[in-house]
């Protein structure tokens, strides 16, 4: 559940002013998307309760009722879109050309997205080995979205991004949300998924869109059902 400065206020029954300052001096967390502040409910019950802070308890229910829950991941590719030929010869070119294609609000400011993106890998490299990466920052990216969702880049052109096998990056995801829980979730969904070798191959080969996504349709039923994704050792 996301609150804004106001709505985080009111439960604490304080004013604006305060909860500003004291996100300054006490340690409030807070998540900035598109110039704005934003907090994540259970992350404000806890600090209330932990810094002995009076805070309304209908901020705890209000959270119970509105779980962090994301859609399953082909459901989420659908909405973020599945790219081919994504141009750019270096890191810094591919990143860019990420942040355009992303069906971000019109007042997003992307130059901003691919300044964080760029210095995340600046410090070190998002590409996973066999050929895929998933450009983050160390914080997740938390924007103004309704709905999260993650785009599938597949490049033109393969290029060096430092992974760890080395190998040049072909294929990028890039995950966007309004919550760190709901961002935790989805990345806990790609890592899943991408352990199959098949849907790795259907990367590398660029195979088209429905396919991938059958593809991953049938793996989020397996791990649903009694069975698991295989990984690359069975």
């Amino acid at each position: 559940m996301q609150l804004s400065i106001r709505d985080a206020a009111a439960y604490l029954d304080v004013d604006e002013a305060t909860l500003r300052r004291w996100v300054r001096t006490r340690g409030v967390p807070v998540h900035r998307a598109n110039e704005r502040l934003y907090l994540n409910a259970i992350e404000l019950w806890e600090w209330a309760t932990e810094n002995g802070v009076p805070v309304s308890r209908r901020l705890l229910q209000q959270a119970r009722r509105q779980p962090d829950e994301v859609a399953p991941l082909s459901t989420l590719l659908g909405s973020g879109g599945i790219h081919y030929d994504v141009g750019g010869e270096t890191k810094s070119a591919v990143l860019r050309e990420i942040v355009a294609l992303l069906p971000l609000p019109a007042d997003t400011d992307r130059e901003f997205l691919v300044a964080v993106l760029e210095a995340r890998e600046a410090m070190g490299s998002t590409g996973i080995g066999d050929g895929i990466a998933i450009p983050h920052v160390r914080n997740p990216i938390l924007l103004h979205v309704p709905t999260p969702f993650v785009t599938l880049c597949l490049l033109h052109h393969p290029v060096n991004f430092d992974a760890v096998d080395r190998k040049p990056v072909h294929a990028l995801f890039s995950v966007i949300s309004s919550t760190v829980p709901a961002h935790l979730r989805i990345l806990a969904q790609l890592a899943v998924v991408l352990r199959d070798r098949e849907l790795r191959q259907l990367l590398s080969a660029r195979a088209a869109a429905d396919t991938i996504l059958t593809r991953v349709r049938s793996l989020e039923a397996r791990v649903s059902g009694p069975h698991t994704v295989p990984s690359d050792d069975e």
